[in-house]
């Protein structure tokens, strides 16, 4: 499609955030300049090499006028081993932007919730939401414990916006889930709330089951293994809600309307 390019992308900077979560700076203007908040690049880290083989989907953390794209990642196996690897000069090879992204309204306040890395795609969000001064954006953020959550947290708070935090084992934060914190923060009738979530599926069901007690608007981004990105593999299919087939990550998504998914 006209908006989609592959790239090779050069690699400006690669930090390691904390003990398995890192930060990828890669310079690719054509990507950069049509990515919005919500999409995903597909990337593939030696396109001579045979292992990894395919290409693997990162979420966009954010990008530059210049021309720069990040993304948040963690260290889970082999490819995002060879990734943490990477120098300055190094060449990946990148396809985006994919998929959908979230939908934009400055009318409404928003609440962005993420666990974990699940965070990446709503910093990207946040810093489109501050260009407009009525947006009053407010972000939950939930990690494992106070390394994972400190390798994230400092950034949105560094834009100013409010944010409250919560670790599974109490070291920073609320002593819980993150969803535990959502519930306060949907108070208030003379604006209606938006909720805007990134993370694991327990969370996110979570999330969407509570914004339908509220009746709160909810947009959930989905994170799945994908081999394409682009719904030629079906691999990344979910049931509908109502037993109306069947959404594709990659193709509806990765945003999605929580009341599209059937969620069990």
């Amino acid at each position: 499609m006209a908006d989609q390019y592959q790239s090779k992308a050069k690699v400006l900077k690669s930090e390691r955030l904390a003990t398995d979560v890192c930060r990828l700076t890669l310079l690719c203007p054509d990507i950069a300049k049509k990515a919005r908040p919500g999409q995903f690049v597909m990337l593939r880290i030696a396109p001579a090499a045979l292992d990894p083989l395919i290409r693997r989907p990162f979420s966009i953390y954010q990008t530059t006028a210049g021309g720069q794209l990040q993304i948040l990642y963690k260290v889970v196996g082999k490819g995002t081993g060879i990734m943490a690897g990477l120098h300055p000069g190094d060449m990946v090879d990148l396809v985006g932007p994919l998929g959908t992204g979230f939908p934009i309204d400055v009318r409404p306040r928003h609440c962005l919730i993420g666990g974990g890395m699940g965070a990446a795609p709503l910093f990207f969000l946040a810093t489109w939401l501050l260009r407009h001064p009525d947006a009053e954006p407010v972000v939950l953020l939930g990690a494992r414990n106070r390394e994972e959550l400190r390798a994230i947290a400092p950034e949105f708070e560094n834009l100013g916006i409010p944010v409250g935090l919560a670790t599974d084992d109490g070291s920073e934060g609320h002593h819980g889930y993150v969803v535990d914190l959502l519930a306060d923060s949907l108070t208030g009738e003379e604006r209606p709330w938006h909720v805007f979530s990134c993370g694991p599926y327990p969370m996110l069901r979570a999330v969407a089951k509570l914004c339908h007690l509220r009746s709160r608007r909810c947009h959930v981004s989905l994170e799945t293994m994908m081999a394409c990105g682009i719904g030629a593999c079906l691999g990344c299919a979910l049931p509908r809600a109502g037993l109306n087939g069947y959404l594709h990550v990659c193709r509806d998504g990765p945003v999605l309307e929580a009341g599209q998914v059937a969620w069990f």
